[in-house]
């Protein structure tokens, strides 16, 4: 596995080799982690993922230490590997915190409202179901969440859809469809730095490779839809006027606060490291509040006019904690809700109880012994990519949690990449394209349930519409069958 390194770098991970552990002993862990993990969810159902998942990820290292004991691995050297796994992810969760912090600020500054307002804007009946994949991908990029984009957006797009007499399969299909592939590119979403945190990669060079496969697949989503949309009879017109005087009368809506993001993907194109990068973006966000939404910054503190006092204070509760900006559209307030950097623990939670579990899977050897059966058989390239698939979707329907279709997999693989030297980011890309897009094509997987609960849409009726999600595994796939832009590990790295 390859850890990243404060300058950068990237060094080997020790993982330990127990020759005594058989496989079915290896696999006693997994299997009691997935049968813990399937009932949790189906007690919980969406709530498992706000903490009881994380517990049961103790639960799960619990039984690996207990089968190591059996195999005389003592305490010291499961929790030294438990140690070494969690230094492993120091740049990812200082990452996630903010990227917590740079969401809160990109909101009260009107920056993430004017990527919404504008997105709004290019609604067009004849092209409904292309727009709606484009408007959720913008905002699902600026938000990084796909449940927020289809809890606000989505519905009023089924809405509109609805009163146009398009099918709410194909409404719903083509919201999820923009929706994850903005969750999946948006340096925003905590599935997008889970997975280079499993794998051992940086946050930027995931996305810069993932977009090698995720950029044909939405091009080809979206000419779809452009062709279904000239197909199907429409109706009725698309009326966004009422959210969109919404918006303009609570924020101060201008093209120059894209300065900002703007500058934030220079410095990325750049090379700027990315806690620098975040950081920059962070406070130009910050300052770019204060010089256009002033307002809303008093508002957060209850003040009546701009002070330093009171721009401080509520420049930093957007950073740090939720905050949110009432407007007089219902479904808005949802969206224009920041979590800050309090937003993220639970993702920060889960990544520590997730290397707790998989640092006791290396002290007691069964990682490497995993690995070593599945690349046994997996003995070609495309048979380790082709594994990988499966398994994410396997834990999609399993363990019903994208997360863990993330991070159980992901930990598993990476010794086996590594092996046959590849770099990190072919694992990253293939648990996003694999893990996180297809969790929605699950009705029993809690995104499944909430999607479709919140769009009012049966995963059956939105399924095949889904283009984005069940095209992304395939064409994954079919990289890996033809040799497309597999990278290899760099000597000395």
């Amino acid at each position: 596995m390859q850890i990243n390194n404060p300058d950068g770098h990237r060094a080997d991970e020790h993982i330990v080799n127990n020759k005594e552990l058989s496989i079915w002993e290896a696999l006693i862990p997994v299997i009691a982690l997935v049968g813990m993990l399937a009932y949790n969810v189906y007690v919980f159902g969406d709530e498992a993922i706000g903490g009881s998942n994380q517990f049961i990820l103790l639960l799960g290292g619990a039984v690996a230490a207990i089968v190591g004991f059996l195999n005389n691995v003592s305490y010291t050297q499961m929790l030294n590997e438990v140690a070494e796994n969690i230094k492993s992810t120091t740049g990812a969760l200082l990452i996630l915190l903010l990227v917590g912090s740079l969401a809160g600020t990109w909101l009260i500054s009107g920056i993430i409202p004017a990527m919404i307002y504008y997105g709004l804007q290019i609604l067009n009946p004849t092209i409904f179901l292309a727009a709606c994949v484009v408007i959720c991908a913008i905002i699902s990029i600026a938000t990084g969440s796909s449940w927020t984009t289809s809890a606000t957006v989505g519905i009023a797009l089924i809405g509109i859809g609805e009163a146009l007499g398009i099918s709410l399969g194909m409404t719903a299909g083509a919201v999820l469809s923009g929706a994850y592939f903005g969750d999946k590119m948006s340096p925003l979403s905590d599935t997008t730095n889970l997975a280079p945190a499993m794998a051992g990669g940086d946050l930027f060079d995931h996305i810069k490779y993932m977009s090698l496969t995720t950029i044909p697949t939405i091009i080809i989503t979206v000419l779809v839809f452009i062709v279904l949309g000239f197909v199907i009879d429409t109706t009725g017109s698309a009326d966004t006027a009422a959210i969109l005087s919404d918006i303009d009368a609570t924020f101060n809506i201008n093209g120059w606060l894209f300065l900002v993001p703007i500058a934030v993907i220079f410095l990325i194109i750049k090379k700027t490291p990315p806690l620098a990068a975040l950081l920059i973006g962070t406070l130009l966000g910050a300052v770019f509040a204060l010089i256009f939404q002033p307002e809303i910054v008093t508002g957060l503190t209850n003040s009546k006019n701009l002070t330093f006092e009171s721009g401080y204070k509520g420049v930093l509760m957007a950073i740090t904690v939720k905050t949110h900006v009432a407007t007089d559209n219902p479904a808005l307030n949802d969206l224009f809700t920041g979590k800050g950097m309090e937003g993220m623990l639970g993702t920060i939670w889960l990544i520590v109880c997730a290397m707790f579990f998989g640092g006791v899977m290396d002290g007691i050897g069964a990682l490497s012994r995993i690995t070593k059966s599945l690349l046994h058989m997996a003995k070609t390239t495309f048979g380790l990519f082709a594994s990988t698939v499966g398994s994410c979707i396997a834990l999609n329907i399993t363990a019903s949690d994208q997360y863990l279709a993330i991070v159980v997999p992901g930990k598993m693989f990476a010794k086996a990449y590594s092996d046959r030297n590849l770099a990190p980011e072919n694992l990253s890309r293939t648990l996003e394209d694999s893990g996180t897009v297809t969790s929605v094509l699950i009705p029993w997987n809690t995104c499944g349930a909430y999607h479709s609960g919140v769009l009012g849409v049966g995963v059956a009726e939105y399924f095949l519409y889904a283009i984005f999600n069940w095209l992304s595994p395939i064409m994954t796939l079919i990289f890996a069958a033809f040799q497309i832009k597999i990278k290899q590990l760099v000597k000395g790295h």
